[in-house]
């Protein structure tokens, strides 16, 4: 029943949609028993043409069915990528937990959803989450419904970000806190309890059913770079943990994503927003719009940037997903698939942009009459949620007070000092502010790339007497002059190793086709 990621849709949500169709509902609670009744007929004979058997009626045939499922799961294509990808043997196998079943869609008593205790896209000290009222748990994971914010904040600031009025928002979207504002006490004392006990920001998810709130999973947040050193210095000063254990908890890949751009503020002001959605994980990302995780896969390998694009992603997606520059998803929230596995591997998404409409079949996206098909170019803004036609100019992130205090405080505790290769000012000034105590090899050769610096290179190479190398080395000298003084004033007292003028010629000639025959 597994079926191919351009196929797009699982068989079982196939039969969901036309039975919806045919009953013309848009909600899966919206189905009578009657029309419950004929999914489960339909589905029985969904099984029974692909396996060729009857869906077993048997209890423990079913369970063992489960159980047998999850071990081989092990060893299918998408858990072996997320092995390599977090670093997890393979002999390590996998658990199966077998327990009793709560139901979040037992009326408007009932709901689920997933919370975490602190927010993983910025490390904010804030309680968050969303959740669904008669729902179950899939629909917050896969973002089939939009899903609520679970405290009032986070409500109020999801109405600011989506232009809805505060009346219309307290009326039509109310926070857990305002629904079931008993319920919301006994979940923000759990996470309290279990954040302090596991003394990091923890992921959670539950279930209410019929008034009473059950607790399903909690687990260690997968979190940003920026979110990962806020909440370790935040720990950290709140006295939760040690100043060994913050560094422990700072995971030396997630710090690539500090030096990931941003879009350039002015060009940004220029650009035109197509439509806007949830800022699910932070950063900026241009590329070429791609509909199907294997497409983004394969543009990938072939040099190109790519924005993958999804009513919603799912495990199938995986390796789509992190071959891509961004994610944008029509639907879901910031508890999604799409939401959640982004900030784990530290990817752009915009989530729940319920404007975009996007069609498989054509491979194309519209909104509003403006129609982009696969290959135009899109940039998201994972930090405020906007997505933008076309490409949009990016420039270098600004580093934060808490990476400072980190920096400090490996220092402290480091047994190996870094120096680093820096051929100009601004590397210089970037190697310094991540903590180099040096340059290591100042190649002055590599001085010379750019605009009127590299001509002046090419005119020494090329001078054919004492003259005219005289010449062009009194264009050099002032070039070299101001480099090696914004070198050392940003290395300060640090030690500076210089190797002298030694121009591999090929590195300075011309690439561009200069003759042109007529």
């Amino acid at each position: 029943m597994k079926p191919t990621n351009k196929e797009d849709i699982d068989p079982f949500e196939a039969i969901i949609e036309e039975i919806k169709e045919e009953k013309g509902v848009k909600l899966d609670n919206e189905l009578t028993v009657d029309d419950l009744k004929e999914l489960v007929a339909r589905f029985k004979a969904a099984v029974k043409e692909q396996t060729g058997c009857d869906f077993p009626v048997n209890a423990y045939e079913q369970l063992w069915g489960a159980i047998c499922a999850v071990f081989d799961s092990w060893m299918n294509e998408r858990a072996i990528l997320y092995r390599q990808m977090e670093g997890i043997p393979a002999e390590w196998g996998t658990a199966v937990n077998v327990q009793a079943m709560v139901f979040g869609n037992m009326g408007d008593t009932s709901a689920t959803g997933v919370c975490f205790s602190r927010d993983a896209g910025n490390g904010e000290d804030l309680f968050n989450g969303e959740y669904l009222i008669n729902a179950q748990g899939e629909d917050v994971v896969a973002g089939i419904r939009t899903p609520q914010q679970i405290t009032k904040i986070g409500s109020q600031r999801w109405a600011e970000r989506a232009g809805v009025l505060e009346a219309e928002r307290a009326a039509k979207y109310p926070s857990m806190e305002e629904a079931m504002p008993e319920i919301y006490k006994e979940l923000d004392a759990l996470q309290t309890k279990l954040e302090n006990h596991y003394r990091d920001m923890q992921d959670m998810e539950f279930t209410v059913q019929e008034g009473k709130l059950w607790f399903l999973q909690t687990r260690n947040g997968k979190r940003t770079g920026s979110a990962m050193i806020k909440i370790a210095m935040d720990l950290l000063e709140q006295g939760m943990i040690d100043e060994k254990t913050a560094l422990e908890r700072i995971e030396p890949n997630k710090l690539d994503e500090l030096l990931h751009p941003v879009f350039d503020k002015e060009a940004q002001k220029n650009a035109k927003v197509l439509v806007k959605g949830l800022p699910a994980s932070p950063g900026a990302a241009t590329g070429q719009i791609v509909f199907f995780a294997e497409d983004a896969a394969e543009w990938h390998a072939a040099g190109k940037k790519v924005v993958l694009v999804r009513i919603e992603t799912s495990p199938e997606d995986l390796a789509g997903m992190a071959a891509a520059e961004g994610i944008l998803t029509a639907r879901g929230g910031m508890t999604s698939h799409a939401a959640v596995v982004a900030r784990g591997m530290g990817k752009c998404c915009v989530s729940g942009a319920g404007g975009l409409n996007i069609d498989y079949k054509k491979k194309t996206i519209e909104v509003d009459g403006v129609i982009l098909k696969e290959g135009d170019f899109l940039s998201i803004n994972g930090t405020t949620g906007e997505v933008y036609e076309g490409q949009i100019k990016t420039m270098a992130a600004e580093l934060s007070e808490d990476f400072a205090k980190l920096m400090s405080l490996a220092d402290k505790y480091a047994k190996l000092q870094v120096r680093t290769n820096a051929d100009t000012p601004h590397d210089a000034e970037v190697a310094r502010a991540f903590g180099a105590v040096g340059i290591g090899l100042c190649r002055t050769e590599h001085m010379f790339f750019e605009g009127d610096k590299i001509k002046a290179m090419r005119e020494m190479i090329l001078a054919e007497d004492a003259a005219g190398h005289k010449s062009a080395l009194a264009k050099i000298l002032p070039y070299q002059q101001a480099d090696f003084k914004g070198i050392f004033a940003a290395m300060h007292d640090c030690p500076v190793t210089v190797r002298l003028l030694d121009p591999p010629l090929h590195e300075f000639v011309p690439h561009d086709n200069l003759y042109h025959t007529t």
